[in-house]
Formats: structure tokens, sequence, C-alpha cells
């Protein structure tokens, strides 16, 4: 196996107060919530008059899913009426300091001029007690868990070059969108999902599509018209 086919690694490091206690990070592909799971490949569709199949079949959906790391709720939080509590008992914080709850705040003050602000909101921010380090030269892209609507919060989305930056903890905005949620938000939520990016320079161009590609554009298009999982068998990598 060459160096360049060897999987890559990602470290996550925790206080040594919290080892064994935090839920660690894990690859988003084993943490697939459970309507994806028991969701039917294929639905009654009424437009066509017959079964259709759903995003279960739909490999972009489930890939974007699948790849990278979630990042977990590090306890269980209470929601009532707005209000958040928890309950853990955590040793002292030893010499790293780290957080001993699982929810912050953002000031409104720190969104304005953004759709995200309202004067008599605050966002809430995502405790993190994991250090994450990557390889040279790839920074991480941390947003909310992809295709996760069912979640009562939206994270925001920020890019950190964790190559350089991996001795501080890197915490997580987001916005509480459901304002009728009551009840518990459990410990190793996902509350963030990072994706490993190399940093490189891009540019973009434009071009007519040629004779020759306009042809293999007609050719897949009839061939995805006629037979499902087209894509899953020819191009998907």
């Amino acid at each position: 196996m060459t160096q360049d086919s060897e999987a890559m690694t990602l470290t996550f490091r925790c206080p040594k107060e919290l080892e064994g206690l935090a839920p660690p990070p894990i690859p988003a592909m084993q943490g697939l919530p459970d309507w994806l799971k028991t969701m039917p490949a294929q639905a009654f569709s009424t437009v066509v008059a017959g079964d259709d199949d759903t995003v279960k079949r739909c490999p972009p959906f489930v890939d974007a899913m699948t790849n990278g790391f979630l990042i977990p709720l590090i306890c269980d939080v209470r929601v009532e009426n707005g209000e958040f509590t928890w309950d853990h008992d955590l040793p002292p914080g030893g010499g790293s300091g780290f957080a001993r709850s699982p929810i912050g705040f953002h000031d409104a003050s720190q969104v304005t001029g953004t759709p995200l602000f309202e004067a008599d909101r605050f966002l809430i921010k995502f405790l993190n007690v994991w250090t994450i380090e990557a390889p040279p030269g790839y920074s991480l892209l941390f947003t909310h868990p992809v295709n996760r609507f069912d979640l009562p919060f939206t994270t925001l989305t920020g890019l950190v070059d964790c190559d350089q930056y991996h001795d501080a903890w890197i915490h997580f905005p987001a916005r509480w969108h459901d304002e009728g949620f009551s009840g518990v938000l459990p410990k190793g939520t996902p509350v963030a999902q990072c994706f490993p990016i190399k940093r490189e320079s891009w540019s973009a161009t434009t071009a007519v599509l040629t004779q020759d590609e306009s042809q293999r554009t007609h050719e897949v298009l009839e061939a995805m018209s006629r037979e499902s999982g087209v894509y899953r068998r020819r191009f998907r990598a």
C-alpha cells in the first residue's frame, strides 16, 4: 500500500480527567439516525401512480451523511419553556480547564446584521471537550449534521485550520429553532459534523459542450431514464 492510499487520521484528544467519561467523536457512518435506517427505499407516488425511490436510494444524500465525523453532546440536556438544564458530575478541570457545562451562549449583538439576529434571543453554543488535530495541509469544515432536519437546532458552519490550531477547544454556535421543543436532548446527540478539507488553490472556467460531450450527456441521461442505480453502479467512487 502506498502512502497516498493509506487512510488519513484525525486525532481527537480529551483531558485525562474525562477519559472514559466524555462520549468520543465517531465516524458519521456509525451515527445515522433511526429514521434513515427504518425508512423505505421506495414509496408510493401519486404523481407517477406507482412506487418511486426515496432519498434512501439517493447516494449523494446518504454519502453526505456518512462522510466525516460527528461531534457528540457531552451529557443529557433538558429543555423546558426555553430553559436549558443538565446534571452531570465531572471531575475538576485540571490543567487544561475544560468546559464543565455542555452549553454556553453568544449574545445577540455578535450576529448583528445577520439573518440570525433577534434582539431578545441568544445563540446557544455547544461546548466541546476534544481538541482536534488534522494532518499537515488539512482544515476541517464544521457544520450542522448533514440532513438532520429532525434536530431542534441548527449548528453554524465554520472552517478551522486544525493542522495548526489543535491545542485548544473548538466550540459550536447554533441557533435553537424549535421554540416548542420540550424534553431531553440525549447525551451523544450529534451537534456538529466535520469534514477534512485539503487546502488547495482552485480556479473556475466555463465552456460550451462540444459535440462529443453533448453526446455523452445524452447517453448518461438516457441510461438514467431507463434504469435505476446508474450513478451508484457507474459513477460512485
